[in-house]
């Protein structure tokens, strides 16, 4: 019986190095071709790829052309919009105009820090080497955490745009773009929200004496953030499902690379 439980110690740790030194390697490969092709539908220069220059132009609307947006988007900025919009204060409804021009782009930082995110995520990767011998499962499991914490902070500044309040929005940078600026109750935002970017307009009214303000949205779909989801999506599953397989071993606490278990009472 103990010879029995030595040979099931020994082929578990035997299962234990093949893992380690080849279905790793292996599931990193494939894990890093995905995030490189991810690389390539960035708008920006990442990972060797430089599409910086590449240009979409969307156009934003809602019915009744109470919003009219048309957008070029150039890299991670808006570099040209043809802005219309109508107000209505009190019982005068006027249509406001106002234009982005290449001098002063709105800048997307959702895009730019989504690329930052998954250049670390690819950086994990390339910082093991193909030939690098793993010693132990926490040594992987640790990679692999920080590969999952890169793609999930890159995926979710895509997803969930960050909230922020109508003052910050009409001291941002970015309404510095506009041209002829707003009035003091009016303020924009561009942003991007999953697959689609959004155009925002936030009037702040003044309700018996209560400060609120009203918004209203325009979006248009983006296929190549589409595209930059689906390879998040898949790259953040393949990544979870090696770090699974290797969880299976991570309970065996004296398994390193060249050990010998006496019995599975041990492990």
């Amino acid at each position: 019986m103990v010879d029995c439980e030595k040979e099931e110690a020994l082929n578990l740790q035997k299962e234990f190095e093949w893992v380690l030194h080849q279905e790793v390697h292996k599931g990193l490969e494939q894990i890093h071709q995905i995030l490189t092709e991810c690389a390539t539908r960035f708008p920006v220069r990442l990972y060797g790829h430089d599409n910086s220059n590449k240009q979409d132009k969307f156009v934003l609307s809602v019915p009744s052309d109470q919003v009219k947006c048309v957008v070029t988007l150039t890299g991670d900025s808006i570099t040209h919009a043809d802005i219309n919009f109508k107000v209505t204060r009190q019982t005068n409804t006027t249509i406001v105009r106002t234009t982005i021009q290449n001098d002063c782009p709105w800048k997307l930082q959702q895009v730019q820090d989504a690329a930052n995110h998954l250049q670390q995520a690819i950086n994990h990767i390339d910082d093991v080497g193909k030939n690098y011998k793993f010693k132990s499962s926490d040594e992987v499991l640790h990679m692999l955490g920080n590969i999952l914490g890169s793609l999930q902070r890159g995926r979710t500044s895509l997803i969930v745009p960050r909230k922020r309040a109508m003052d910050d929005l009409m001291r941002s940078l970015n309404m510095k773009s506009l041209n002829p600026n707003l009035s003091e109750d009016l303020a924009i935002s561009f942003y991007i929200q999953s697959h689609k970017l959004i155009f925002a307009i936030y009037q702040l009214t003044n309700n018996h004496g209560t400060m609120k303000y009203d918004s209203t949205h325009a979006e248009s779909s983006v296929p190549w953030l589409n595209e930059v989801l689906v390879f998040f999506t898949v790259g953040l599953q393949l990544c979870q499902q090696l770090k699974d397989k290797i969880c299976v071993f991570s309970q065996y606490k004296d398994f390193t690379v060249g050990s010998r278990p006496s019995s599975p009472s041990q492990l």
